[in-house]
């Protein structure tokens, strides 16, 4: 049984589509051990909740400093048990000491194809703003390792989405949401769940 600890900073889209997954048996063999936010009012606290799972909050605004938020962080994640972290929308860097304790154990999901429109500043309708004023025709999401740059680990699974005439941030925002990240995330975490997923040379390989 993989034990999945999802890291969330808003309202946890992703993380329900994690739970509905698991209720549909989407994804098996897995099973949420905690949903930690770094923002008390995230509405993903409440969606965990409602899921009868573990809701915790460990925020850098507790702390007196950011390396004293960092150590909380990771003792709150090895306190969970958990085998796998999952990002799904969580707005703080992930911490070395972290990265360090969980060598590609950290998956997160970015609304671009990497490498386009990732990395520094590229979160949220930012992402979605910046390939409409590109004009690209394809945008889409992408699962991917975490190391310890920003967007730059292995990547795991990316599923394309076409941008359409007249679209609005929002609005492409939302079919990103739809189309792929719902979709890859709990592919993602099942294929890991059944061990085919493996990193060779800094390249994740996936199997069928």
């Amino acid at each position: 049984m993989l034990k999945v600890a999802v890291l969330v900073s808003g309202g946890g889209t992703n993380l329900q589509a994690i739970i509905d997954a698991i209720d549909n048996k989407v994804i098996t063999d897995t099973e949420i051990v905690a949903v930690i936010s770094n923002n008390k009012n995230a509405f993903a606290l409440e969606r965990a909740k409602k899921a009868g799972i573990a809701a915790e909050v460990v925020s850098p605004k507790d702390y007196a400093d950011r390396a004293r938020f960092n150590e909380a962080l990771l003792a709150k994640l090895q306190e969970t048990g958990a085998d796998l972290i999952v990002l799904a929308g969580y707005l703080v860097v992930i911490p070395e000491i972290v990265i360090d304790a969980y060598p590609n154990k950290i998956v997160n999901i970015h609304p671009s194809l990497i490498p386009a429109f990732c990395g520094t500043g590229y979160y949220g309708l930012k992402v979605h703003e910046a390939a409409l004023a590109r004009g690209v025709k394809v945008v889409g999401a992408t699962v991917h390792f975490v190391d310890k740059g920003t967007d730059t680990g292995p990547i795991i699974m990316q599923k394309a989405v076409a941008v359409q005439n007249g679209d609005t941030p929002k609005a492409l925002q939302q079919r990103v949401m739809e189309q792929a990240e719902w979709k890859l995330l709990p592919a993602v975490i099942d294929k890991i769940a059944h061990g085919k997923v493996h990193v060779e040379d800094g390249i994740a390989v996936v199997e069928d």
